[in-house]
């Protein structure tokens, strides 16, 4: 039986929607690249390696259903970070094990002499101490900054103001070189 061009016509919007860059392979290259970082973020939230395993899944699958819906595929680097964080409180929020104070940063000890490598752990123990004593939201923000995100994608992930995240890293970054210094 011979097309109609009716039926060609009703066929070619699928196969143009289709032939636009494939959601899978966009996935898996987001997925590669951003694995990592999410799965740190989120352990700085407070969620279990094992959960936040779980939390990037979904993520990705919530990612997978809004490209195969043909929606917006601007900055999806900072919209993978706003699931992942919402995902993830929600998860804490719900198993009762939201701890608004979880210790954020861990610094790499490297020296190359152990009287180097005592005063490094000793600088890195007084840079924690800042960490964990700075407002969860600048905490919050410091990490996002040390991931790579754009003061615009920190501010939406955290749903803050432009000036906001700005004034917060500010902040966040004037105490640890107050320290630093030291």
């Amino acid at each position: 039986m011979a097309d109609t061009s009716q039926e060609t016509a009703l066929r070619l919007p699928l196969r143009t929607t289709v032939s636009e860059e494939s959601p899978e392979a966009e996935v898996v290259a987001l997925f590669e690249e951003l694995r990592g970082p999410l799965l740190g973020y989120l352990a700085t939230l407070g969620v279990p390696v094992q959960e936040g395993e779980e939390v990037v899944q979904e993520a990705f699958l919530a990612l997978f259903r809004h490209l195969r819906h043909g929606k917006s595929r601007e900055n999806l680097r900072g919209w993978m970070f706003r699931v992942a964080h919402n995902v993830g409180l929600k998860r804490l929020k719900k198993n009762k094990r939201w701890d608004p104070s979880p210790e954020t940063v861990a610094i790499a000890d490297s020296g190359p002499s152990p009287e180097e490598a005592a005063a490094d752990q000793q600088k890195q123990q007084q840079l924690r101490a800042v960490v964990r004593a700075l407002p969860e939201q600048d905490r919050r923000c410091l990490v996002l900054r040390a991931e790579g995100l754009r003061y615009r994608e920190i501010a939406g992930v955290l749903n803050m103001s432009l000036g906001a995240v700005s004034m917060s890293l500010a902040r966040s970054l004037a105490r640890l070189a107050r320290v630093a210094e030291r």
